[in-house]
């Protein structure tokens, strides 16, 4: 069963609206491999969707829902998805973005999804000449097949460029079992264990799809919390009882922030295994949850491209303060120095890794873009970090984030775990700016909870407190709303850009 606000649908007749997608899908295209593009939320018709793609070898490419019409053009020219369907308030923000040929179909936004997000109720609507989804789908003759493994086609979040899609190939037979015991690990979904799954991130992201879809083939419970809210979200557990959940630190955070008699209000005895990942999470912040909820607290480190190859339970994050995790079944990792060589134990290098029960990928029409990310069957996303003496992993941050401030390495990861902490900071980005003594200093940039008042000596006071002086940003910004990357993580590239203009950086 899915749980969406007062909405339910039990796995039957989910299985039966995607046994109709699916044949709709095929009386529409017979191309086997065209990728169908969905902008949707977490709903219903966003696992109709991607089983029905799943069911026919295409892959489905989630499009994020903040993205603009050009930026939708972009990906659905790229990837050359013939069908979107879309959700129905997000249209007006996609109009003039959908190229010629393409196939429309539009979901009514459910209720809690309007509620959730402030939608006013005409905008909740099909408009007129436009197919609704539901009645298309249940218009369909079934496909009788048994589903597929398709992979989606995620795009990346093009912090340096363009979005590039990642299209993995055909899984093997023996990566499928593979990839499932991995899943079972990484993220404590396993089949027919009466599991209750809250997902609250959202699926256009590869993690929480890839989290979302597990426990669909697993037949797991799933809860879908609309909008991530800290309270809303005990209510949640203590209401379905729910067992797992994956998040990400700011979560937590906001989460840590709750007056105790909140926290105290609501019964969580239900969980069994939360996962995170997606950002470093602060040691203290850690600590503080496993402290409130209990040794459930688990993390990952992977990505879009490598899959999930490091994993660390609470009691691993108890005993190494700041882990990342260490391999798990069938991952690798390695750190290289920047001429290739390998670093040694508790030496700073690119990291690259891989998990062998994920299938390789190509960036979809970028050979050269694939090619420069591998090193020896591995791949890199741009992280720095290192290996400690028993094979656990340490980041210090993203390659072409790093600061060199008068000949020193500074990451910025660090003052933001620490900025993040600070009481009326909602979110953070800090990175390297322009200095004519120096060549660079730091700058952060600051979204405030709504109502805190703050400034930049009481920033740089509070930092002062924690990190050395070199670390402090010499330059403080306030913005009520910082720029998102397509995976909803801050888009730093945007921030500083400005700064760089007609000045020369390496990696920039």
């Amino acid at each position: 069963m899915i749980i969406s606000g007062e909405r339910r649908i039990d796995y039957s007749e989910l299985h039966a609206r995607i046994k109709r997608a699916a044949g709709g899908f095929s009386a529409l295209s017979a191309r086997e491999g065209t990728p169908v593009a969905m902008m949707l939320r977490n709903d219903f018709a966003l696992f109709e969707v991607i089983a029905a793609s799943a069911a026919l070898g295409r892959p489905v490419v989630p499009i994020n829902w903040h993205l603009k019409a050009a930026e939708v053009r972009y990906i659905l020219a790229d990837s050359g998805a013939d069908i979107l369907i879309c959700h129905a308030d997000l249209l007006p923000q996609i109009s003039g973005g959908l190229p010629d040929g393409l196939t429309l179909m539009v979901v009514p936004t459910p209720p809690e999804i309007a509620t959730a997000f402030n939608i006013p109720a005409a905008l909740t609507e099909v408009p007129g000449g436009l197919t609704d989804w539901d009645e298309w789908r249940d218009g369909q003759t079934e496909l009788v097949q048994p589903p597929l493994r398709g992979a989606p086609m995620f795009y990346t979040s093009g912090t340096t460029g363009m979005p590039k899609g990642v299209r993995r190939m055909p899984m093997r037979p023996d990566q499928v079992a593979a990839s499932e015991r991995v899943g079972a690990i990484a993220y404590g979904v396993k089949p027919n264990k009466g599991q209750v799954v809250l997902i609250n991130g959202p699926m256009y992201h590869s993690a929480p799809h890839s989290y979302g879809m597990l426990a669909y083939r697993s037949g797991c419970t799933i809860v879908l919390e609309a909008r991530f809210d800290p309270e809303e979200l005990l209510q949640l557990v203590e209401r379905h009882r729910v067992t797992n959940m994956h998040m990400v630190p700011t979560m937590f955070v906001r989460l840590l922030r709750l007056p105790d008699e909140v926290k105290r209000r609501y019964d969580l005895s239900s969980l069994r295994f939360v996962v995170h990942g997606a950002a470093p999470c602060p040691p203290d912040v850690k600590k503080a949850m496993i402290d409130w909820w209990g040794p459930v607290i688990n993390e990952y480190f992977g990505s879009t491209e490598t899959g999930i190859p490091v994993w660390h339970a609470a009691e691993e994050a108890l005993k190494k303060p700041g882990t990342v995790g260490r391999a798990i079944e069938g991952g690798i990792v390695k750190i290289f120095r920047a001429d290739g060589s390998p670093c040694g134990v508790n030496e700073a290098g690119e990291i690259y890794m891989r998990q062998v029960s994920v299938p390789d990928f190509d960036y979809h029409g970028k050979a050269a873009a694939r090619a420069e990310a591998g090193r020896d069957g591995l791949v890199s996303v741009g992280d720095v970090g290192y290996l400690d003496e028993d094979g656990y992993l340490f980041l210090c941050d993203r390659k072409r984030d790093m600061v060199i401030s008068g000949g020193v390495n500074i990451y910025p990861a660090e003052i933001e775990n620490a900025l993040i902490g600070m009481p009326g900071v909602r979110d953070c980005a800090v990175f390297g700016i322009p200095d004519a003594e120096f060549g660079e200093r730091l700058c952060a940039y600051v979204e405030p909870e709504p109502g805190a008042e703050l400034s930049s000596a009481a920033v740089q006071s509070f930092l002062r407190e924690q990190l050395a002086n070199f670390k402090v940003p010499k330059d403080v910004e306030f913005r009520d709303a910082l720029p998102r990357e397509a995976t909803g993580k801050i888009f730093k590239r945007k921030l500083r850009e400005p700064y760089w203009t007609g000045h020369a950086r390496a990696g920039a």
